[in-house]
């Protein structure tokens, strides 16, 4: 709107300027050596006006003239560079979608038009990565590591490509480099602090931590965790070697981050030693509201030195109470009250928990059968069970199980990463609630039974038993609708369906129907058969099974005479020929009809 007004008042200033000069009267004389001229004014300055634009005119053709060669250089440069963008982009959407060969085939193309270009690199990089080409990839890297403006950027990859080779020295010295030159770097603080935890250097860690928070890159509470995490990390190792430093980091660690389990076991322990009761309970309490764990209950056990086993287990409970129901504070109570013999109050403590136990439940169970009754073979049904139970909660981080915390995961580097939770792998599935064997199970897993077979009185062996024929496949049982005379054949290998025929240790036929005396022992229970034989068919003599099996049709089939007279027309001396197909058969069918 505003240039649209100031073209409006040029072009009205313009027209008041011509109107002014036409109403000028007056005569203009030029006179150049032996040249007069004369004109008028309005004249005059039109003739100056039209010399002015011819001459702009004429130095714009010169100037473009002039610069028509440096225009041509400039445009090819930019088709190259346009070139180069092209492949540039298309090389990366092919390396996102995983297309090794047209990546390669615009890696190449992006560095024909395009050399000098950090992005060209980056593809060239890239590509010789998804071709697995590493040392290419390191080439391209080391490039990009001397340039300016892509020192990060090569460093990086040479970091990655340190670490896919297993070369962890390398791997520091670059990210130490890269620290160096850029402190905000993430990646390079992240791989310098956890080779620091993984050396023991925790003064260098805590150093970098520092730095971390004064760049920004956490925020203030994760920066509280982390160094109380560090601190716990460095009273751990320091325990046995210097308990002053170690009291000073745990202190300042339990401070920090006061539901950190280790750091509040560890400073529960040192106020301990320095009678300091309630605050050592203090400690104990906060961490337990957050997270209950077992080495809360034991270090709040063992609260103050000295006390007896009841005492210890007056002290559980109280801690128990503090979370309801949690199953810490079962086991913590059944611990302690095994300790002080207080057998019945452990198993109260367990009873919720009895129905789907997890190991540590199962353990404490067996130990209670152990020490209360001398019970072994309950102890040993509760110990096999405990096999197959839930698992409890371990330390964890990133799929790796270990068995005391640690302040980095071994998988990743990551700081603060194991937590109390229970394994992934040991999760129950959908399937079932526990992981508990079915009683299909154990009867699978259980040893097979031999069946006994009780002779009748004085029936005596006279002959040594005989190894048991191979048993053959026995032919289905007789149909309601089949003849007498079939039945009667099939009558036999219904008989051999019955249980004593199959798991006779022997192959003496039993009696039909034994009726021995009282036995002095009652026979062990055998399993149901899997098929009962028919009531309804009468037992008769077994026959023998004949070769050819005849064809049984049922009552009302009037079957197919194969004896019939013979057909003195159906007879043919010589055999039918076949009939023509195509249009030539059609056309001989026409016409015959």
């Amino acid at each position: 709107m505003i240039r649209i007004i100031l073209f409006l008042v040029l072009i009205a200033l313009g027209a008041a300027g011509a109107a002014w000069i036409a109403e000028q009267s007056g005569d203009v004389v030029l006179s150049w050596g032996g040249y007069r001229v004369q004109t008028t004014l309005p004249v005059f300055v039109l003739g100056l006006g039209i010399v002015v634009v011819a001459a702009m005119m004429l130095w714009a053709i010169l100037r473009g003239l002039w610069r028509t060669p440096q225009r041509i250089r400039r445009n090819r440069r930019e088709r190259r560079q346009a070139r180069g963008r092209h492949a540039i982009t298309q090389g990366l959407l092919a390396i996102g979608h995983g297309d090794s060969a047209a990546a390669r085939i615009h890696a190449d193309a992006a560095r024909k038009h395009a050399a000098h270009d950090p992005l060209a690199l980056l593809l060239h990089a890239q590509s010789a990565q998804l071709d697995g080409d590493r040392e290419g990839a390191q080439r391209a890297f080391r490039t990009m590591a001397e340039r300016e403006d892509t020192r990060l950027l090569g460093l990086r990859g040479l970091f990655i490509e340190a670490q896919r080779a297993d070369d962890p020295v390398a791997a520091v010295m670059l990210a130490e480099e890269a620290l160096k030159l850029s402190p905000s770097s993430s990646w390079a603080s992240h791989a310098v602090l956890g080779f620091c935890c993984a050396k023991g250097d925790w003064a260098g860690a805590l150093k970098i931590l520092d730095n971390n928070q004064s760049a920004g890159l956490i925020d203030k509470a994760t920066y509280r965790r982390q160094r109380g995490v560090l601190l716990t990390a460095r009273a751990l190792e320091l325990e046995k070697v210097d308990r002053d430093l170690a009291r000073e980091s745990v202190m300042e660690a339990v401070k920090l981050a006061p539901t950190l389990v280790p750091a509040a076991v560890l400073a529960s322990k040192f106020e301990s030693e320095a009678h300091q009761v309630r605050r050592s309970m203090r400690l104990v309490e906060t961490a337990w509201l957050a997270q209950p764990h077992p080495d809360l209950a034991d270090a709040y056990a063992h609260v103050k030195l000295g006390d007896s086993a009841r005492q210890r287990l007056v002290r559980v409970e109280t801690l128990a109470a503090k979370t309801p129901g949690h199953i810490e504070g079962a086991l913590a109570i059944a611990r302690a009250a095994i300790d002080a013999s207080e057998f019945t109050k452990a198993r109260e403590a367990l009873a919720p928990f009895i129905a789907q136990p997890t190991q540590r439940v199962a353990l404490l169970m067996a130990e209670i059968e152990r020490t209360e009754h001398g019970d072994s073979g309950r102890a040993r049904a509760w110990t096999l069970r405990a096999v197959r139970a839930l698992h409890d909660p371990a330390w964890t981080a990133d799929g790796y199980v270990s068995d005391r915390w640690r302040p980095v995961s071994p998988v990743t580097g990551r700081l603060d990463a194991f937590q109390w939770q229970t394994p992934v792998a040991a999760l129950p599935s959908d399937k079932g609630a526990a992981i508990e064997s079915s009683p299909f199970e154990e009867a699978m897993l259980a040893t097979p039974r031999r069946a006994v077979v009780i002779a009748p009185p004085g029936a005596v062996d006279e002959q040594p038993a005989e190894p048991t024929a191979p048993v053959t496949p026995e032919p289905p049982a007789a149909q309601d609708n089949v003849p007498p005379a079939a039945a009667g054949m099939e009558a036999a290998p219904a008989e051999a369906t019955r249980p004593e025929a199959v798991t006779a240790p022997t192959p003496e036929p039993a009696p039909p129907e034994p009726a021995p005396p009282k036995p002095a022992e009652p026979a062990p229970s055998q399993p149901a058969p899997l098929f009962r034989s028919r009531q309804d068919i009468p037992k008769t003599v077994p026959t023998p099974i004949p070769a050819v099996i005849p064809l049984i049709r049922a009552p009302d089939d009037p079957g197919i005479d194969e004896d019939g007279p013979a057909d003195e027309f159906a007879e043919q001396i010589a055999p039918p020929k076949a009939q023509a197909g195509g249009w030539r058969g059609f056309l001989s069918r026409w016409g015959g009809s």
